[in-house]
């Protein structure tokens, strides 16, 4: 294995930890504004996500779609 293997090696693996840790932080924010909404009163929700980019909102509207779907699902197990 030469030097220049080594560095390719390291380069890679530090920009796949880069990338990677972006994804989970934005997978873990994201997460966290879809609680905050789903805990919100739907006036305010309505409110919060006009103001936010329709793509997001988008995206956000539809995880919360999908929460309630799995929450229904469960109950309807028991």
């Amino acid at each position: 294995m030469t030097a220049t293997d080594l560095t390719v090696w390291i380069i890679s693996a530090l920009l796949a930890i880069g990338i990677g840790s972006s994804k989970y932080a934005k997978w873990k924010s994201r997460n966290k504004l879809v609680r905050e909404l789903a805990a919100m009163d739907p006036e305010r929700r309505e409110k919060v996500l006009s103001r936010m980019n329709p793509e997001h909102a988008m995206e956000a509207r539809q995880e919360l779609m999908r929460r309630a779907f799995r929450n229904d699902c469960v109950s309807f197990d028991r």
